[in-house]
Protein backbone atom coordinates (compact mmCIF):
# COMPACT_ATOMS: atom_id res chain seq x y z
CA UNK A 1 0.00 0.00 0.00
CA UNK A 2 1.16 3.05 -1.05
CA UNK A 3 0.60 6.22 1.52
CA UNK A 4 2.71 8.92 0.13
CA UNK A 5 3.30 10.95 3.49
CA UNK A 6 6.09 12.65 3.91
CA UNK A 7 7.62 13.83 7.18
CA UNK A 8 11.50 14.14 7.45
CA UNK A 9 14.56 12.34 7.88
CA UNK A 10 14.70 12.41 11.78
CA UNK A 11 11.55 9.78 11.80
CA UNK A 12 10.27 6.40 10.62
CA UNK A 13 8.34 7.92 7.92
CA UNK A 14 9.66 8.62 4.26
CA UNK A 15 11.65 11.83 4.11
CA UNK A 16 9.37 14.89 2.64
CA UNK A 17 8.95 15.11 0.17
CA UNK A 18 7.75 11.63 -0.52
CA UNK A 19 9.52 9.98 -3.61
CA UNK A 20 7.76 7.41 -5.61
CA UNK A 21 10.79 6.39 -7.40
CA UNK A 22 12.41 5.72 -4.55
CA UNK A 23 9.42 3.71 -3.03
CA UNK A 24 9.17 1.66 -5.56
CA UNK A 25 12.64 0.77 -5.75
CA UNK A 26 12.77 -0.07 -1.90
CA UNK A 27 9.60 -2.36 -2.59
CA UNK A 28 10.96 -4.16 -5.70
CA UNK A 29 14.23 -4.74 -3.81
CA UNK A 30 12.39 -5.61 -0.37
CA UNK A 31 9.56 -7.88 -1.80
CA UNK A 32 10.01 -8.49 -5.50
CA UNK A 33 7.18 -7.01 -6.19
CA UNK A 34 6.18 -3.22 -7.48
CA UNK A 35 3.82 -1.54 -5.25
CA UNK A 36 0.67 -0.28 -7.02
CA UNK A 37 0.11 3.13 -6.14
CA UNK A 38 -3.85 3.97 -7.06
CA UNK A 39 -4.62 0.38 -5.53
CA UNK A 40 -6.78 1.95 -2.52
CA UNK A 41 -8.52 4.40 -5.38
CA UNK A 42 -9.38 1.79 -7.08
CA UNK A 43 -10.25 -0.67 -4.89
CA UNK A 44 -12.02 1.36 -2.61
CA UNK A 45 -13.03 5.10 -4.60
CA UNK A 46 -12.49 7.74 -2.53
CA UNK A 47 -11.24 9.84 -5.96
CA UNK A 48 -12.73 12.58 -4.47
CA UNK A 49 -13.47 11.50 -0.60
CA UNK A 50 -16.20 14.96 -0.21
CA UNK A 51 -18.02 13.98 -2.82
CA UNK A 52 -18.29 10.12 -2.11
CA UNK A 53 -18.64 10.83 1.72
CA UNK A 54 -21.26 13.94 0.85
CA UNK A 55 -23.70 10.97 -1.51
CA UNK A 56 -23.25 8.42 1.02
CA UNK A 57 -21.92 8.93 4.17
CA UNK A 58 -23.31 9.84 7.71
CA UNK A 59 -22.65 10.41 11.04
CA UNK A 60 -19.15 10.16 11.23
CA UNK A 61 -15.66 11.99 12.91
CA UNK A 62 -12.66 12.56 11.72
CA UNK A 63 -11.02 13.07 14.56
CA UNK A 64 -7.67 14.27 13.39
CA UNK A 65 -4.15 14.92 15.85
CA UNK A 66 -2.34 17.46 14.12
CA UNK A 67 0.99 16.13 15.85
CA UNK A 68 0.05 12.85 13.85
CA UNK A 69 1.98 12.40 10.46
CA UNK A 70 -1.23 10.88 8.79
CA UNK A 71 -3.05 13.53 9.53
CA UNK A 72 -1.98 15.29 6.43
CA UNK A 73 -3.85 12.93 4.29
CA UNK A 74 -6.78 13.54 6.58
CA UNK A 75 -10.19 14.92 6.49
CA UNK A 76 -9.41 18.20 8.04
CA UNK A 77 -12.68 20.01 7.18
CA UNK A 78 -16.41 19.15 7.68
CA UNK A 79 -17.97 17.88 4.76
CA UNK A 80 -21.79 18.30 5.95
CA UNK A 81 -23.73 18.53 9.38
CA UNK A 82 -22.82 15.21 10.12
CA UNK A 83 -19.42 14.21 8.66
CA UNK A 84 -17.36 16.26 10.87
CA UNK A 85 -13.58 17.15 11.31
CA UNK A 86 -12.66 17.53 15.12
CA UNK A 87 -9.18 18.61 15.06
CA UNK A 88 -6.72 18.73 18.01
CA UNK A 89 -2.67 20.25 17.69
CA UNK A 90 -1.25 18.21 20.11
CA UNK A 91 -3.14 14.99 19.23
CA UNK A 92 -1.47 11.85 17.11
CA UNK A 93 -2.99 8.79 15.81
CA UNK A 94 -5.87 7.00 17.78
CA UNK A 95 -5.62 9.08 21.36
CA UNK A 96 -8.37 10.28 21.76
CA UNK A 97 -10.29 6.75 21.67
CA UNK A 98 -8.07 5.58 24.38
CA UNK A 99 -9.21 4.73 27.94
CA UNK A 100 -9.13 8.03 29.53
CA UNK A 101 -6.50 8.53 32.57
CA UNK A 102 -6.12 11.49 34.90
CA UNK A 103 -3.42 12.74 33.48
CA UNK A 104 -4.89 13.78 30.43
CA UNK A 105 -4.25 16.93 29.33
CA UNK A 106 -7.13 18.97 29.16
CA UNK A 107 -7.23 19.53 25.39
CA UNK A 108 -8.03 15.61 25.12
CA UNK A 109 -10.56 15.67 27.87
CA UNK A 110 -12.30 18.49 25.78
CA UNK A 111 -11.79 16.59 22.60
CA UNK A 112 -13.64 13.50 23.91
CA UNK A 113 -16.04 15.67 24.98
CA UNK A 114 -16.62 17.36 21.91
CA UNK A 115 -16.99 13.68 19.94
CA UNK A 116 -19.50 12.89 22.42
CA UNK A 117 -21.60 15.62 22.37
CA UNK A 118 -21.62 15.09 18.68
CA UNK A 119 -22.78 11.53 19.13
CA UNK A 120 -25.42 11.95 21.63
CA UNK A 121 -26.66 14.62 19.34
CA UNK A 122 -27.10 12.40 16.29
CA UNK A 123 -28.80 9.57 18.50
CA UNK A 124 -31.10 12.57 19.77
CA UNK A 125 -31.93 13.15 16.57
CA UNK A 126 -32.04 9.35 15.21
CA UNK A 127 -34.88 8.81 18.07
CA UNK A 128 -36.60 12.23 17.25
CA UNK A 129 -37.04 10.82 13.47
CA UNK A 130 -38.34 7.75 14.70
CA UNK A 131 -41.16 8.88 17.14
CA UNK A 132 -42.17 11.13 14.35
CA UNK A 133 -42.48 7.77 11.63
CA UNK A 134 -43.82 6.31 14.72
CA UNK A 135 -46.76 8.99 14.95
CA UNK A 136 -47.65 8.56 11.47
Amino acid sequence: MVIPIGIGNDTMFPPSPFDLSSFESKCKRKYGVPPRPHWITSYYGGHDIKFILQRFGSNIIFSNGLRDPYSSGGVLENISKSIVAVKTKNGSHCLDILPASETDPQWLVEQRATEVKIIKQWLANYFADLRALIKH
